[in-house]
């Protein structure tokens, strides 16, 4: 798999499947409210591991890393700053031991949670923070980088540039869009989906698509609009098993598998190369897309 490509894989015509969501996983396994989860690539590999073999056996083409939050901006937070190369790489090789020779690595970078609008981070420190980042998980195994739940222009393309630049893995950008009161998609500083399309791969990314936000019925229009502005540029979804409902005071996420999967056809038809799952998604869920995938390959 390391001589093929995601974009070669799509050229020839087909459709992938992507993975789940990692973080309700590691909740059931015990993580606690404010402790650091890319942590457990250290001090609890073998759960990480866990969750990557999971989704390998639902059938994912290619599964992500336990490195969303990942930059020394957010691991700071933790008191962990100094040890962002240790983590990522650590995130990388649980990942590239899960999938094997035959399944991609698209190793999850996240948004910083600094804004260069309000003058707290200049773009050189976003560069660096990125840079660090994707450098590990590259030298961790990663073949390609997935830089996703981005809102912001700037710093979607400063993420981009800084995993070009310093890697030589596939990109992949994702955006999280919300649906306003005029039943128009926006991220939280106003992109649409067309204009994070079109500056996504301006900044260079391979791949550009939506995570998150929104159940699959809603990305249906997302990625309608993306392909229009996308040209040939292949797009990645992974939609949420549904909008939450507040049940007990936890979110519960209502869409079960089969109701994902019956979606997944027109997800495709509006233009999707690639379809997993965001929030509320399990590996059930993942081998419900599988199916319908094949079926559709058939």
């Amino acid at each position: 798999m390391k001589n093929n490509t995601i974009l070669g894989a799509v050229r020839s015509g087909r459709i992938l499947v992507s993975d789940g969501a990692w973080g309700t996983f590691f909740q059931k396994k015990g993580l606690k409210p404010g402790e650091c989860p890319e942590l457990w690539c250290i001090d609890r590999p073998a759960e990480v591991l866990d969750v990557a073999r999971s989704y390998v056996d639902a059938g994912a083409d290619m599964i992500e890393t336990n490195s969303f939050g990942g930059t020394r901006f957010k691991l700071e937070h933790y008191g962990l700053a100094g040890r962002v190369a240790e983590i990522n790489e650590a995130a990388a090789k649980i990942s590239c031991q899960a999938a094997g020779p035959s399944r991609w690595v698209i190793a999850s970078i996240g948004p910083t949670g600094k804004m260069l609008v309000t003058s707290e981070v200049t773009e050189e420190e976003l560069y660096a923070a990125f840079k660090e980042q994707a450098m590990a998980l590259a030298k961790g195994g990663a073949r390609a980088l997935c830089i996703e739940t981005m809102s912001a222009a700037d710093e979607a393309a400063l993420a981009i540039r800084a995993a070009r630049e310093n890697t030589d893995c596939e990109v992949v950008c994702t955006f999280t869009f919300q649906r306003g009161a005029k039943g128009l998609f926006r991220t939280m500083m106003g992109l649409s989906p067309t204009k994070a399309a079109e500056e996504a791969i301006k900044a260079g990314a391979h791949i550009v698509g939506s995570n998150c936000g929104n159940g699959i019925e809603y990305m249906i229009e997302i990625v309608k609009e993306m392909r229009a502005a996308a040209g040939a540029t292949p797009i990645l979804v992974q939609a949420n098993a549904g909008l939450p409902k507040t049940v007990n005071g936890v979110d519960v996420f209502p869409e079960s598998p089969e109701e994902m999967a019956a979606r997944v056809k027109a997800i495709i038809e509006a233009g999707a190369n690639i379809v997993g799952g965001c929030c509320g998604t399990t590996p059930d869920h993942i081998k419900a897309i599988r199916k319908v995938v094949d079926g559709i390959k058939r």
